[in-house]
């Protein structure tokens, strides 16, 4: 008999997740962009680095870590003694797979006097030839703390690196990958949702081109566009961002509306994160049957990443899924290093 035919469906699904739960002493995380199913039976649903650090805090033995893989390797970078499993390891990312680890180290080795800002979105190899490791919550606040004459490389996203260089006004090195998700929104038919909702805001992730940011009344993470979503005044919010976080929104505030910006073909339905949407409950159940597939990281690589995501936290812990911090110096980061890759 097929591993299919003896997955269960409808209400003993969610009973038997429930029951590996607890059997496995297993904690579920879901990204905001999951689909609502997963979202509604995970025990933690946030942005990427917030559920590690939350994951990494529990006393469970198991991670099942439903997002995308570079998710799954950071749990497994702050949770090295937990098992982390993936309901579906081919759930890559566009931003992960723009960056290989030997182009990157070859543009850091032609730049020695640059210094690597890194957005999350990356690989562990990547994020072990990186300085400091942001997001899209801790980067501004980040980059306010490096000296003005210090030379940055920023990747793998250029539009949220675009972003920054614009906003603060900083020159910086670009690396030329995009999130498929957020370049698929239209400015044309979002200028026609505007026309419709004259009084609706637009609220954009900083992953989406400059063309849409230049229509959005609040740029911000997932969860800081979650935050907006619940402080605007109005009852129309068009949200610029996987179409999947506005299931949090419309359980937190139902007398509101939430539109999805469109792409190209007029409506929501192209931005839909087509990795996020590998992972189903069907496969999160097998995954805790089986504890497969594992994340599993060589420790010397582990320790050579966690130093990137350490020195993030240290620079702007408060900001992870919340806001900005104070200043702190980046001094134990000499300018021209460039840390082993090997």
């Amino acid at each position: 008999m097929s591993i299919e035919t003896k997955i269960p469906s409808g209400e003993d699904l969610l009973a038997e997740i429930d029951r590996l739960r607890k059997e496995r002493n297993a904690v579920i995380l879901a990204h905001y962009y999951q689909t609502p199913d997963i979202q509604d039976i995970a025990d933690f649903v946030g942005d990427s680095l917030q559920l590690s650090q939350q994951a990494a805090e529990t006393d469970a033995d198991v991670i099942a870590f439903c997002g995308v893989k570079f998710m799954a390797d950071t749990a497994k970078i702050l949770s090295p003694e937990k098992i982390v499993v993936l309901p579906d390891m081919d759930a890559g990312c566009s931003l992960e797979d723009s960056c290989p680890p030997d182009k990157f180290k070859a543009f850091r080795e032609a730049h020695p006097d640059h210094i690597a800002l890194t957005y999350i979105n990356c690989s562990t190899e990547v994020k072990a030839l990186s300085d400091v490791i942001v997001t899209s919550s801790s980067a501004e606040t980040i980059l306010q703390q490096i000296p003005k004459d210090q030379k940055i490389i920023f990747g793998p996203d250029r539009h949220l690196g675009g972003y920054l260089s614009r906003k603060f006004d900083r020159e910086m090195l670009l690396w030329p990958g995009v999130c498929i998700v957020h370049e698929a929104f239209s400015e044309t038919e979002l200028l026609k949702l505007k026309e419709q909702y004259p009084d609706a805001p637009v609220a954009a992730h900083p992953e989406c081109p400059p063309a849409i940011i230049d229509h959005a009344d609040h740029v911000g993470s997932t969860s800081s566009i979650l935050n907006f979503a619940k402080n605007f005044e109005g009852d129309t919010l068009i949200v610029a961002t996987e179409p999947h976080i506005m299931h949090q929104m419309e359980k937190a505030l139902p007398e509101k509306t939430f539109i999805g910006a469109p792409g190209a073909d007029g409506n929501c339905n192209c931005n839909i994160c087509p990795y996020m949407a590998l992972n189903t409950m069907e496969k999160l159940y097998v995954a805790l049957r089986d504890l497969e597939p594992r994340i599993e990281i060589d420790e010397e690589l582990r320790l050579k990443a966690k130093r990137s995501l350490d020195k993030m936290l240290e620079m702007a812990s408060d900001t992870v899924g919340k806001g900005d911090v104070g200043e702190i110096e980046i001094e134990d980061v000499p300018e021209g290093e460039v840390p082993s890759g090997d």
